[in-house]
């Protein structure tokens, strides 16, 4: 079932709405825009179109748009009525370092030519329905719907430079997981994935060993500030 959050955004990138949900061979398309490229907006993994991305790029300019939760307010229903019970603001906060998890089954198709892989920060509201748990590890509750409440920047990736410089490293620095843990402010174990990511899409090389730690460096000469290689929108 479509969510909210899926059909605004969808409506949101479209030149008109005519241009969704548009058939092409085997595939359905989120929308077109207004430079007629093919949009696919996908707020789940980027795994699951991993595939359906890479055969469409073999003949045509694809913008994936794969939103980042910034701020989530959830509302969780009386099960009896389906009335608001409550509604509160989640403590999680994601802003555009997150992509570096996302982009762990997309690898293969980032970058590519014809790819533009767009990451807007948004706020969402996620409505809940408690239910009883089935089995031990069952959430308490399926998600209804989920709606966005405002859009805020979009990252722009298209070159694996863009990539490195969200890391927003000193120039020509070489590296291991820890100190980029430290310029992601994340953990160690989010830094590896990251490492991952920024390695097999072709941002950073290998740069031999400290230790038992694996170091790195910037594929290029000198990573530029994200304001620069990132374009950036106000949406």
């Amino acid at each position: 079932m479509e969510t909210s959050l899926h059909r605004t955004l969808k409506t949101r990138y479209a030149l008109d709405a005519s241009q969704t949900e548009i058939r092409l061979g085997k595939y359905r398309i989120d929308a077109i825009d207004d430079q007629g490229r093919l949009v696919e907006v996908q707020h789940a993994g980027l795994g699951a179109i991993r595939d359906k991305i890479s055969d469409l790029l073999n003949d045509h300019v694809v913008r994936v748009v794969k939103p980042v939760v910034a701020n989530k307010w959830i509302v969780t229903l009386d099960p009896k009525n389906e009335s608001v019970q409550r509604r509160r603001k989640s403590p999680k906060r994601r802003n555009h370092v997150d992509i570096f998890s996302e982009l762990l089954h997309f690898t293969r198709v980032f970058p590519h030519p014809r790819l533009i892989l767009e990451v807007p920060l948004i706020d969402v509201e996620e409505t809940r329905l408690p239910q009883k748990k089935r089995w031990r590890r069952a959430k308490q509750y399926r998600v209804v719907d989920q709606k966005v409440l405002s859009v805020g920047d979009s990252l722009w990736l298209t070159e694996a430079k863009d990539l490195f410089a969200i890391v927003n490293a000193p120039t020509d620095s070489i590296f291991d997981t820890a100190m980029l843990a430290t310029w992601l402010e994340r953990p160690r174990w989010f830094a590896q994935q990251a490492a991952y990511v920024l390695s097999h899409c072709g941002a950073c090389v290998d740069a031999g060993k400290r230790g038992n730690n694996r170091l790195y460096r910037a594929a290029a000469s000198k990573a530029k500030p994200a304001s620069k290689t990132c374009r950036k929108r106000a949406a």
